[in-house]
């Protein structure tokens, strides 16, 4: 019935595992974090055993519904110009998925009964992937993202945790086998060996997350990414089978996949805020965009 729901509401798939320790992710998590690969997001060192166990974060949770909603856009930006991950085309997504929750959790309390829960969207510290793997929706790819053999992996994950038993879904099988495309095309290396990502070498990071300079050893190694980065996906065979998604929000902003580098170069305050109101891209903000064209171009 709440797989039911949740495919009414536009996500893409709903699997439901209990909400316990998750015991292979610990030292996994630890040794990433002590080997620094979180470079300056600090808030990747708080909470750790919230992380890893939901329970901490839900009284008396005993499930985590797992969620994925497709952002795989039907057109890409125009060749030559800076470019932009394509999660971030449309509206931000942590609202958007955000009102689907809430209608999903609204639902279950009117069928169920009354259940206490929390939602979340990439914003607390829950091992999305980790969950979702468990949940069956995907396994987690060399690339450190979720995979799916039916869907590829251009979608968001998300949870509703919750204190109800319901029936748990078995995790699925990985189908990466000996194939190392992410590997091999990561621009700066930072998929250091199979499910290891330095996020401290990842575009992302230096794009989005890192406030200060970008370090000169990476000129010339962005491939003209100004914001995020898509290759280690862009690459993944399984991508094959991502179809465009029809959900009108996550659309791309009007001029966006026109814009050209000059435009870009030129883009005011006023036009920024323009195109990227109730956007990710919000993000990095104006003037972080500005600090990545610049490096991009010198």
């Amino acid at each position: 019935m709440i797989k039911k729901e949740a495919q009414r509401l536009g996500f893409l798939s709903c699997g439901i595992s209990e909400a316990t320790f998750l015991e292979e992710e610990a030292p996994r998590l630890e040794k990433w974090l002590n080997n620094n690969m979180h470079g300056k997001m600090q808030y990747m060192e708080n909470h750790f055993d919230k992380r890893l166990d939901p329970r901490l974060l839900v009284d008396g949770a005993k499930s985590v519904i797992s969620l994925t909603l497709n952002y795989f856009p039907s057109e890409l930006q125009i060749e030559g110009s800076y470019k932009i991950s394509k999660y971030a085309y449309g509206s931000d997504y942590h609202s958007v998925i955000k009102e689907k929750l809430r209608h999903l959790f609204e639902f279950i309390n009117e069928e169920i009964g009354e259940i206490n829960g929390r939602v979340f969207v990439d914003s607390a510290p829950v091992l999305d992937k980790a969950w979702a793997a468990k949940s069956g929706l995907g396994w987690v790819g060399k690339n450190n993202n979720l995979i799916s053999k039916k869907n590829g992996s251009f979608f968001f994950i998300a949870e509703l945790i919750c204190d109800i038993e319901l029936e748990y879904d078995h995790p699925a099988t990985d189908h990466c086998g000996t194939c190392t495309a992410c590997i091999d095309a990561c621009p700066t290396q930072a998929i250091e060996s199979p499910n290891v990502v330095n996020g401290s070498k990842c575009i992302s990071y230096f794009t989005i997350e890192l406030k200060d300079n970008i370090p000169e050893e990476m000129k010339g190694k962005f491939d003209d990414w100004m914001f995020g980065c898509d290759v280690c996906q862009d690459v993944c065979p399984w991508n094959r089978f991502s179809a465009p998604h029809s959900e009108p929000l996550l659309k791309p902003r009007e001029n966006l996949l026109t814009m050209t580098k000059k435009d870009w170069e030129e883009i005011t305050k006023e036009t920024f805020d323009k195109v990227f109101k109730n956007s990710a891209v919000k993000r990095t903000k104006y003037d972080g965009l500005l600090r990545n064209i610049r490096f991009l171009n010198t």
